[in-house]
This record gives structure tokens, C-alpha cells and sequence, in this order.
């Protein structure tokens, strides 16, 4: 059996950048420490982050204290106004690649444009973009509901950091078609458009791929996606007690690749659980 890593695995800077940030609050900061929602998305770094004192909290209290560290998804503008008013010492972990969206939308919402804004309505990064459009927010995840929203007389078009860049660039053509005068960016992180090609060629080269990363990340499971719309079995799991071995067993090549907040240990364990078959 061979096993293919795909070279763009693992932590991505932003999400490198905010566990840092998380690990360094005990030695520089009052606590106690928290972070305002799941600081990423990786149900094993947040153990570990538990471990070290630092704790995440859903909802904003009337009376807080101690350090916060705002989530590598980023937030509202309002949420991080209430933060403060609270009482928290509030530190910044948005990845820079989301504060360019978010800033942005702002810009453009200041001039009266309507942003329209390309991701999963329920993820927190998205969440936190629509409080810099206000009102004038819309997010859409096909091109049917892009269809139906008004016509504008200005707007913008971004995506998620972390879309699907195939599916964007269909928007793309679809706004160029129908409503040329909308501006669109190009808002797709250099390294989730590189991690996706890169699983697009594994997959194409290999009898099945693994997708190590949690469940509830947008871009892991997008890594998944592609990998099967090459016409290729995809296992995606967040830990080596999660590989079906014996299933494994049959395949003679197989690619393994990580999502953006997967730490190289994790990614470490599973190769070694695949070698010793």
C-alpha cells in the first residue's frame, strides 16, 4: 500500500496564528481566559486549549472579567462592542484573510452597496460578515436563491474564505452574465484554493482519500467533496479510532489530506494507523 500526503495539510496561518495567540494568553494576560465561541474549528485543540484554562463562552454576560480572545472566524462588529462593554479585556484572533472580507463590506456598505455574500449561512465566519453589511446582507449558497434576490442597484459579491472556488467561479460567470455592473472579489484564502486543487489532483491519482478534520469545518468537508466529485471514495474523520482499517485494506493507493484547523499531530497519527496496514 502507498500512502500520498497532500502537501497543503494541516494548519493553515490564520488558524496557526490564533491557537499561538490562545497558548501565549496565560503568560502575558490577567485571567480568567476565555474565547468568545469555538476559537476554531477542532474539537481536539479546544480540549487542549481547556486544559491550559482557557475556556470558550456562547453568549455575551451582562458583567465579565479577564481576557478574551475573539475566534479566528471573526464576529459581528456589534458583538465585539458588547464584549468590551462587558468588561473583558478583548484580544483579536481574526484571521487576516477575514478581516480583508470584512473590511471590505464595510467599506462598500458605508457607500449604500448591497453585499451579497457567498457561504453557509450558519457559519460563524459568514455570521460575522453580515454585521459589517447590516440590512443590506445576503447570503446565498446556489445559484437558485442568487436568482432570486433583487435587483440592485449597487452591490457587491464575496465568498467565504473558505468556498468551494469551482462553485464561486460559477457565481462569478453568473453575475458576468446577468448583472455585470455587481463587483465581485475574490475572497477564496490563497491557501483553501490550493488545498483544494491539490485534493482534486490526489484524488485523481490514488484509489481512495482520507479527509482528517471536525466535522463541523466548512473546509474540511469541502476537501471531502471534491475528492469524491473526482468519482473517489472519501472518508472523512476527525481521529485514527475512526479508521475502518479492514475497509481500507482494499485499496492499493491512498491520498490523505487535512482540513485548514487540523494539527499535524493528529495528521501524524492516522499516516502511522494507515502504514502499519
Amino acid at each position: 500500500m502507498e500512502i500520498l500526503l497532500a502537501k497543503t495539510a494541516g494548519f493553515c496561518m490564520g488558524v496557526s496564528r490564533a491557537v499561538e495567540l490562545a497558548l501565549n494568553l496565560p503568560r502575558r494576560f490577567h485571567g480568567p481566559f476565555y474565547t468568545y465561541g469555538p476559537l476554531i474549528h477542532n474539537p481536539q485543540v479546544l480540549s487542549l486549549l481547556e486544559e491550559k484554562g482557557i475556556s470558550a463562552i456562547e453568549e455575551i454576560p451582562e458583567h465579565g472579567e479577564g481576557t478574551l480572545l475573539i475566534r479566528a472566524h471573526g464576529v459581528p462588529p456589534q458583538a465585539k462592542a458588547r464584549l468590551e462593554r462587558a468588561g473583558f479585556n478583548v484580544l483579536d484572533a481574526t484571521c487576516p484573510r477575514v478581516i480583508k472580507v470584512q473590511t471590505i463590506i464595510s467599506h462598500h456598505s458605508r457607500q449604500g452597496y448591497a453585499s451579497i455574500i457567498i457561504g453557509d449561512r450558519n457559519h460563524p465566519e459568514v455570521i460575522g460578515l453580515q454585521g459589517f453589511a447590516g440590512e443590506n446582507a445576503y447570503v446565498v449558497d446556489n445559484i437558485k436563491d442568487l436568482s432570486n434576490l433583487p435587483v440592485f442597484r449597487s452591490a457587491i459579491i464575496v465568498a467565504q474564505t473558505t468556498q468551494n472556488t469551482l462553485f464561486f467561479e460559477s457565481i462569478k460567470s453568473w453575475a458576468e452574465e446577468y448583472f455585470p455592473h455587481y463587483k465581485i472579489f475574490d475572497t477564496i484564502c490563497d491557501s483553501t484554493a490550493k488545498r483544494q486543487e491539490e485534493v482534486k489532483q490526489l484524488a485523481c491519482s490514488v484509489d481512495a482519500v482520507v479527509v482528517v478534520g471536525g466535522y463541523n469545518s466548512g473546509n474540511t468537508k469541502r476537501l471531502a467533496e471534491i475528492a469524491r466529485q473526482q468519482g473517489k471514495p472519501a472518508f472523512h474523520i476527525e481521529t485514527e479510532n475512526e479508521l475502518d482499517l479492514n475497509e481500507l485494506k482494499s485499496f492499493r493507493r491512498i491520498g490523505l489530506t487535512a482540513g485548514a484547523s487540523t494539527p499535524n499531530w493528529i495528521i501524524k497519527e492516522i499516516r502511522r494507523a494507515i502504514e502499519s496496514l
